[in-house]
């Protein structure tokens, strides 16, 4: 049994249709003569070769004894009219017949993105053996053309450690980027160049990511290992994954996707069908380095408000709690609960949280009443020493992130603008309490 695509299948319908049309009105012409010649046997109609080129005119050549009239004028312009959209509607049908929908949907999404995706290489500062500094090849990755004056978004792992940020586009070309600013919260950067006047450059629009469904089919387009402008696709995996990128990082709200990402994809977009981008491609989850179905993106939810900011302040603006947070340990906590007694210190019960140390005069922490630590104490951490507080509250809580580190600590604060009200759950004498905070702005962050 043959099988055909939904594209085949309305071809083969406007073939049929037009087929007979064109069989209707040969019909009809020969209704019309046979009328017109009364009860006189009719003459006997020219043959025509079923692969005859010759082109059909509004003035048919005379047969003998036969005049030309307006219908048949008529009749012979709309016989050209309908070769002519049978002609043109194979021409399609046999353009396209080697196509799936999904094919034609997938070379429709890269001949419209690829050319804004670049391929981004970097360089570094090193030292040779005789500990003089040398400038040497540094990684390599991808990025998305934003705004045609030469904005490009991607990761800041991709240009962390970079001396020097070389930029190339699909022409070839090669420009020096320069970093507008960079967030590692969210692992998005900003880079900038300049491209020449006659240059126009191709961009790739932000999409929407609060309406993604699981299921949902995606493409991503980048350079990994350095074989420019790969497009692979898959689908969405997962939403809403929390995934820790460093030992102080964790990013929340990520995509998942089994689309094929693997090292040089970092910093490219993840697209949708309408080649509209709904996430900056950021990890991969492999035991081998190469892809195993486990990609990660930062939804362009996040990027739209990062990339905003970075490229007017050079920064992101977040709400900040106004205290100095020192991470809860089990060491910490044993230490309240022995030592700590001598001092008046409340017992605790919980090993893991924020504890309050310090807070900043005036600052939204201290008008809601949040408390710091009385008793001030030292630890070492290799061979730093560490001055802080303990004995006051332990934050547990934001909105409705549980604080366990210092990194779901940050990554509750991530999406936060100053002025905005946030519910912070603390530990205090054995008890949990929910106080309303008003955030403050960068300037009176953490001490």
């Amino acid at each position: 049994m043959k099988l055909y695509s939904r594209l085949q299948m309305i071809k083969n319908t406007i073939i049929g249709v037009v087929l007979g049309l064109c069989l209707a009105a040969a019909g009809f012409a020969v209704y019309s003569i046979s009328k017109k010649s009364g009860s006189e046997k009719p003459e006997r109609l020219p043959e025509v070769s079923a692969v005859q080129e010759q082109e059909k005119t509004a003035e048919p050549e005379k047969s003998a004894g036969e005049p030309v009239t307006a219908d048949s004028k008529r009749i012979a312009a709309l016989e050209a009219k309908y070769d002519s959209l049978l002609s043109k509607t194979m021409e399609i049908a046999n353009s396209n017949a080697s196509y799936t929908q999904d094919e034609l949907q997938n070379i429709a999404v890269y001949e419209k993105c690829n050319e804004a995706v670049v391929n981004i290489t970097t360089q570094e500062m090193g030292y040779n053996w005789f500990f003089e500094p040398v400038v040497q090849d540094g990684g390599s990755g991808s990025g998305s053309i934003i705004d045609k004056r030469g904005y490009v978004v991607t990761n800041v792992h991709v240009i962390s450690k970079a001396n020097k940020i070389n930029i190339s586009l699909a022409n070839g070309n090669t420009y020096e980027g320069v970093v507008v600013g960079k967030d590692i919260e969210s692992d998005i950067a900003v880079l900038k160049f300049d491209p020449p006047a006659d240059v126009a450059l191709k961009t790739i629009d932000f999409g929407n990511s609060e309406n993604l469904k699981v299921g949902q089919k995606v493409l991503a387009i980048g350079n990994p290992f350095a074989l420019e402008r790969t497009i692979t696709t898959g689908i969405i995996s997962g939403l809403g994954r929390p995934i820790q990128e460093s030992a102080n990082v964790i990013i929340r709200n990520m995509i998942q996707t089994d689309a094929a990402i693997n090292p040089g994809n970092s910093g490219g977009p993840l697209l949708d069908s309408t080649g509209k981008m709904i996430g900056i491609n950021t990890m991969i989850i492999s035991n081998s380095g190469s892809s195993a179905g486990l990609g990660f993106a930062v939804p362009v939810s996040t990027a739209r408000r990062v990339v905003s900011d970075l490229i007017q302040y050079g920064k992101v603006r977040r709400g900040k709690l106004g205290i100095k947070p020192v991470q809860m340990t089990a060491d910490i906590a044993n230490y309240i609960n022995t030592t700590g007694q001598n001092a008046g210190l409340s017992k605790v019960a919980i090993s893991s949280g924020i504890i309050i140390s310090e807070i900043s005069a005036g600052s939204g922490a201290e008008k809601a009443g949040l408390v710091a630590g009385p008793l001030s104490v030292r630890s070492r951490y290799g061979f730093n020493t560490v001055t802080f507080n303990i004995g006051g509250d332990i934050i547990t809580g934001i909105d409705n992130i549980t604080v366990s580190s210092y990194a779901d600590y940050m990554s509750a604060l991530e999406s936060k603008r100053p002025g905005d009200t946030v519910t912070v759950t603390v530990y205090r004498n054995g008890e949990y309490k929910k106080i309303k905070v008003t955030l403050d702005g960068s300037s009176s962050s953490t001490l």
